[in-house]
């Protein structure tokens, strides 16, 4: 749910309309994304700009695009010299995998920078409900919330419950504010081990409907895919159905309880980062020690950081033509 800073109550009343869950193909819920929206392998085999994006994360992948070749061995070798934290000049897949692990973070720290400017209004080292609450939702007062018709009251007072909720889960120190870390767990819950329980109950919340602390099929359908109009479901639905009964629900007793919805969810048993390091260190290990050396990844930068541009000065003929 987005957080929207200083609402009028009008703004607030076409904001709560507006955060209702909308068809999502399913893919919104799982909190465990892959690092890039690239497909990690197309028709040709492995795709290197899935690979691109691991590495640098998607934004940073992008400032490689119009970079010639040299340009971009350059970058790398500045970015490898950074990766390696003992040292002794070669990477292992565990300095990778924190590597990319931070790069895919950088957006988390970015929003957190923003949204903490906006909500601590006094600048001092932690952020009380209160600000939160006033900076939020404008402290509306009771008798502006009496205003609304009974609908918007509840949901009104459902978001506040929700972000109290939330709000003492990342509340680590449990002094009732949050420093910047915690924080950051609240506005980012999928990222922190520790939050996975409150993820699992917004979740709960949002699709099981009948309350009855499981989700069925016609849940987890009904909130991926509304028919509209007697409309047949389309083939992504089907495919959904399949993996219910297939991956979901792991007991086979037609429904999914909290374990499967965190699972879901907040898969753990797959970690995209480490995944993506060793294949890096595979692909690049000529030697087979087991690490990369800076010529071993130069070498390979293609695979790292690329140049998305095949011939520099004809796309430097292209970009003078706009």
């Amino acid at each position: 749910m987005k957080r929207i800073i200083h609402l009028s109550l009008a703004c607030l009343l076409v904001w709560m309309v507006s955060a209702k869950p909308a068809d999502n193909h399913g893919k919104e819920r799982v909190k465990d994304p892959k690092l890039s929206h690239e497909d990690h392998f197309d028709g040709d085999g492995h795709n290197n700009d899935y690979d691109h994006d691991a590495f640098l994360g998607e934004e940073e992948a992008r400032t490689f695009e119009d970079l010639s070749p040299e340009e971009s061995k350059a970058r790398l070798g500045k970015i490898v010299e950074k990766i390696d934290n003992d040292g002794d000049g070669k990477l292992d897949v565990q300095e990778l995998k924190i590597w990319i692990e931070k790069q895919q973070k950088s957006y988390v720290f970015k929003d957190v920078d923003a949204q903490w400017a906006g909500h601590n209004v006094d600048g001092d080292d932690i952020i009380t409900f209160d600000e939160y609450n006033k900076t939020s939702y404008s402290g509306l007062p009771e008798e502006e919330l009496l205003k609304l018709d009974e609908a918007e009251q509840i949901d009104f007072r459902e978001m506040i419950k929700r972000d109290k909720r939330r709000w003492v889960g990342a509340d680590t120190s449990r002094d009732g504010s949050l420093n910047k870390e915690e924080f950051s767990a609240f506005l980012h819950p999928e990222e922190f081990d520790h939050m996975r329980d409150v993820v699992i109950d917004e979740t709960m919340d949002d699709i099981d409907k009948d309350n009855d602390g499981y989700v069925s099929l016609e849940e987890y359908i009904g909130d991926m895919f509304v028919s509209q109009n007697g409309e047949d479901e389309p083939d992504w639905v089907k495919t959904e159905r399949e993996q219910f009964g297939e991956y979901r629900d792991k007991n086979n007793d037609g429904i999914m309880d909290r374990a499967e919805v965190g699972d879901w969810i907040m898969p753990r048993d797959y970690d995209h980062a480490e995944a993506e390091a060793r294949h890096l260190v595979h692909e690049s290990d000529k030697d087979n020690d087991k690490k990369l050396t800076k010529q071993e990844i130069m070498d390979q930068y293609d695979l790292f950081v690329g140049s998305q541009v095949t011939d520099f000065g004809e796309a430097l003929i292209k970009h003078d033509e706009f």
